[in-house]
């Protein structure tokens, strides 16, 4: 059966994601029975389109690449321009609707009222925007449970490596008492050019240079960005709830080479660490920069890439390692989630 999406959002990690059901659309449907098309696209600078019975993908990707908007996608009878995105959530047949819009992380709109919007027709959601899983958590998750749909949102964490599906499926029976990771990759590649001499401001215009930070590094740097990533962590793994803000933070920027070459003396290492940590029927959680020794697992972790620890009673520290963004990755991400619905697995 076919599963019919709708994206919300055509940027980076929709084209990626409609990338890989180009390229592996054949494979997915032969080996895994996964056969997945796009009926509807709707985002506020590229423009909308829905034909009930598919978007040609490549077409789709020509018209962005050319225009930077799907004006120039072929007309064809049936063919819808100019919804919004509520409309798409609305009047489309999509199964699921992919949630990957600019998102307010403070406010997590607009992609909560998305979720409640998709919810209450019926539809799935997939998504990688942090905002809803780390400040609604709770709500969404009965509101999709009282409507009898799944809700998939693997991406939040570590892009398209699997830090919540992993624990939640493959450490299944464990008690986890602690979390601990590196989260955010541009603090990593960061800290990891201070440690070969560059000053903070040296290593953070590098970090822009490569696109690995943003113009604004503020939510990075400062730790938000690991912020709302612990409070996922505990809300879904812990099943512990927890707002934003009863996560302590702290952020990097106040680090210097004088840090960096006590830590170094001391056989240690800078990382900025989220933790969350079970204290009892709570869990006391915090982001901010540690010197943690070298023998540790996360300290060996350099570059942009990502980390995180489970601290498991019967299988002990398990540690995963990997991308935390990028295109293809997070557009895995999405196409994981929407295989394991079409499994029933989510």
């Amino acid at each position: 059966m076919t599963h019919k999406i709708a994206l919300l959002g055509f940027g980076v990690v929709g084209q990626g994601l409609a990338e890989i059901l180009q390229d592996k659309g054949e494979s997915l449907s032969s080996e895994l029975g996964f056969d997945a098309k796009i009926v509807a696209i709707s985002d506020v600078m590229k423009g909308s389109l829905y034909h009930p019975e598919g978007l040609d993908i490549s077409h789709l990707l020509q018209a962005v690449k050319e225009t930077g908007k799907l004006d120039s996608y072929p007309e064809a009878p049936g063919l819808v321009r100019g919804w919004d995105s509520f409309q798409t959530i609305r009047e489309s047949n999509a199964d699921t609707i992919v949630e990957i819009t600019f998102t307010d992380v403070k406010t997590g709109q607009p992609a909560i009222d998305h979720c409640k919007a998709a919810f209450e027709r019926k539809k799935n959601v997939v998504m990688s925007n942090k905002g809803p899983v780390s400040l609604a958590y709770q709500e969404l998750v009965e509101l999709a449970k009282k409507n009898g749909v799944r809700w998939g949102f693997e991406g939040t964490v570590m892009s398209g490596t699997p830090a919540l599906r992993m624990p939640l499926v493959s450490l299944a029976g464990n008690d986890i008492s602690e979390i601990r990771g590196i989260l955010n990759g541009t603090t990593n590649y960061i800290l990891t050019k201070m440690e070969e001499g560059l000053s903070y401001k040296d290593a953070l215009a590098e970090a822009q240079a490569l696109g690995y930070a943003e113009a604004d590094p503020t939510s990075d740097v400062e730790g938000y960005d690991a912020q709302y990533k612990a409070t996922i962590l505990t809300n879904v793994l812990m099943n512990i709830p927890m707002k934003r803000e009863e996560v302590e933070c702290e952020g990097i920027s106040h680090l210097t080479q004088q840090d960096i070459q006590w830590a170094k003396s001391e056989g240690k290492r800078w990382k900025l660490i989220a933790k969350c940590k079970k204290d009892g029927d709570k869990v006391i959680a915090k982001v901010g920069p540690e010197a943690i020794p070298l023998t540790d697992p996360l300290a060996g972790v350099l570059g942009a890439q990502n980390a995180i620890t489970y601290d498991c009673d019967l299988a002990g520290p398990i540690t995963l390692i990997g991308a935390g963004a990028g295109r293809k990755e997070t557009g895995f991400s999405i196409l994981i989630d929407l295989i394991n619905m079409s499994r029933g697995q989510l």
